[in-house]
């Protein structure tokens, strides 16, 4: 009724003097005389119940408040950081008894079936149990509209198994596909999208408009005004961006994005500008876009740099930096790369991917390896004098060459503590290769290997792996 007062939480003693949430406020004084109304503070309630799951990240990084009165708490791989999941529930139930807090918790394979155990029977549900505990449950439980409740019950379901055993179409045709999926989800069958808080990045700019824009040169201004201020931000804290994202919110809600990555840290406005604007071809305005955000989503330090006045040409590695931004932004930044040592003996693994301008490591020691090593090792027929000597003649791809010099051999063993099955079970290339550089009479230089002799086989194998420059 308007303007009637009414209850909307009770305390458990006003609850044993029969008040309850919903119940007028002149009924409830004509029950208890001597209660003593507190108003109630929605805003300061969803604050606090924030407060609290903020506090909930001591247990997993993912807890979020479900208004009016819940926590949603992710615990997958956490649990056994406290000796399991009942110890985390009752350290967590401990806590907040000590705070003052009286809560209800409950552990469950889906956030649907552990908010009904929770105000039903608290505790521990074990895997695949979920229809056994939760069918006695009311339909209440599966926070469906009133209405709908009210209507199922006068078919004379009452409870989850009941509304379980009913035929699915009829369901939907008569209460729609909410009574399904919310059944669904509790019992696991179907997932439940769940908003996880995240920490907004320190850098980012917003601009909003009073009107919605969608030309091409619109959204470039709006990128320029954008990378001005980010830019400004990051040379007062010393920092550079190595890749940014710019959304662009349309009136129909969608936001589609587009992103930067550089070979360097940069805050140079211009040049972000450009490589931005150099993606915005992919952008859909739809109606109109009414807001674009610019963040840099990766930093790293970058201090000024003094010129001095004999010397105002720019840095080799920024000119070299700006070359590769482009091409990242062309083909997209995982196209362009350099390999890298790896600290493996094994000629298969001693190579990644790596940033074009990493740093190489201190570490590069040894004998040298070819410029190109093939994806497999190319069987190869050769000739050698005595078996530990390297080939005088070999044949690789239908040609004949002659060796007119070589080195070695080098072993190379595989790395046993990779592979668990017996030794037995590998071939012998798998296991000791002897590996020689050779030339041959044109200046061309290969890298073979041979195996075999070591497991005793009457004849050796001969591989090609690479070609040295």
């Amino acid at each position: 009724m308007r303007g009637q007062r009414r209850l909307v939480a009770v305390c458990p003693q006003a609850e044993q003097a029969g008040l309850t949430p919903g119940m007028p406020l002149a009924q409830a004084r004509a029950l208890c005389p001597t209660l003593d109304p507190v108003p109630a503070d929605p805003e300061g309630d969803r604050a606090a119940l924030a407060r609290l799951a903020a506090w909930c990240e001591r247990y997993t990084p993912l807890a979020v408040a479900d208004p009016p009165d819940g926590v949603v708490l992710d615990i997958t791989g956490c649990a056994h950081l406290l000796g399991g999941e009942a110890a985390l529930a009752a350290d967590l139930q401990a806590r907040l008894e000590r705070a003052g807090l009286a809560a209800r918790i409950a552990v469950a394979g889906s956030a649907a079936a552990a908010w009904a155990l929770a105000l039903a029977r608290p505790g521990v549900l074990p895997p695949g149990e979920e229809a056994a505990a939760l069918g006695p449950l009311p339909l209440a439980l599966l926070r469906l509209d009133p209405r709908t409740v009210a209507g199922l019950r006068r078919l004379g379901v009452r409870t989850v198994a009941e509304l379980a055993r009913l035929p699915r179409g009829e369901i939907t045709a008569r209460f729609g596909a909410a009574p399904l999926l919310r059944l669904d989800q509790v019992l696991g069958a179907a997932g439940e999208a769940i908003v996880w808080p995240q920490a907004a990045t320190p850098w980012s700019e917003r601009q909003d408009f009073a009107e919605p824009i969608g030309t091409p040169e619109s959204l470039a201004a709006a990128l320029g005004v954008l990378a001005g201020r980010l830019c400004a931000r990051l040379a007062t804290a010393r920092q550079g961006g190595r890749r940014f994202v710019a959304r662009f919110r349309r009136v129909d809600g969608d936001a589609p994005a587009i992103a930067v990555a550089t070979a360097l840290p940069v805050r140079d406005a211009a040049w972000l500008t450009r490589l931005l604007t150099a993606q915005l071809e992919t952008v859909d305005p739809g109606f109109g876009v009414e807001a674009v955000t610019l963040a840099a989503a990766a930093t790293a330090p970058l201090a000024p740099r003094q010129s001095r006045l004999g010397d105002l040409a720019q840095p080799a590695e920024e000119r070299l930096a700006m070359t590769l931004d482009r091409l990242g932004g062309r083909l997209g930044p995982e196209a362009v790369w350099r390999p890298a040592p790896v600290a493996s003996h094994v000629p298969e693994r001693s190579l990644r991917r790596a940033a074009p301008l990493a740093p190489p490591p201190d570490w590069l020691t040894g004998p040298p390896r070819p410029v190109r090593l093939l994806r497999r090792p190319e069987p190869i027929s050769a000739v050698a004098p005595i078996p530990d000597d390297p080939p005088l003649l070999f044949r690789w791809r239908g040609t004949l060459h002659r060796v007119r010099a070589a080195s070695g051999p080098e072993r190379i063993a595989a790395e046993w503590w990779r592979r668990p099955e017996p030794a037995g079970e590998r071939e012998e290339a798998d296991l000791v290769r002897d590996y020689y550089r050779v030339e041959d009479g044109a200046g061309a230089r290969f890298w073979l290997f041979r195996t075999g002799r070591n497991a005793g086989a009457a004849t050796a194998r001969w591989f090609l792996h690479g070609l040295f420059g």
